[in-house]
């Protein structure tokens, strides 16, 4: 009997402790840059999995990571997306301005934006977010907005790819 109720606890109990075991890494990021015509600013939105955050900072050694709940963890994850991606805009490096980041659905968004330039402008990009934590991440960027959107994918090691990014 005592066997049977033990067992019957342990089924029971057993999806709340194993939930977050059996969460996955989904090795994969999107990245939009556009210009705002509001704004003239070019604005730059990374959408990282908030598990992947999570686990990219255990990785580089911060204990019990919480993307979520602390402010703290979210800031210092985003420190680390904004060395992670490269932007040049005719044929020279642009400093992006770290704009904040925010929580959305189980995405962690960081926000960077830098003045753009007038009409068409030639870029190059590079997203190598989490490449150095897990070999198959992929990272899609996607240049421009409406109709006219060009999408790029990076995985570890890849080069830079360039478009053009219009008003």
């Amino acid at each position: 009997m005592l066997r049977r109720l033990v067992l019957l606890c342990a089924l029971l109990l057993a999806p709340i402790f194993a939930g977050p075991l059996l969460a996955h890494q989904q090795k994969i990021t999107i990245t939009t840059v556009a210009v705002n015509p509001r704004t003239g600013m070019i604005e730059v939105v990374h959408q990282v999995p908030v598990h992947d955050a999570e686990h990219a900072l255990t990785v580089q050694g911060v204990r019990l990571p919480d993307i979520v709940g602390s402010a703290k963890s979210r800031e210092d994850f985003a420190r680390y997306v904004t060395t992670r991606f490269l932007l040049e805009v005719d044929g020279a490096p642009v400093a992006l301005s770290y704009v904040g980041s925010e929580i959305a659905g189980g995405s962690l968004m960081v926000y960077q934006e830098a003045p753009a330039p007038k009409g068409e402008a030639r870029v190059r990009v590079n997203s190598q977010v989490l490449t150095d934590v897990w070999a198959r991440q992929e990272n899609r960027v996607n240049l421009g907005s409406g109709t006219r959107v060009t999408t790029f994918i990076f995985t570890a090691g890849d080069g830079a790819q360039a478009g053009v990014l219009t008003r």
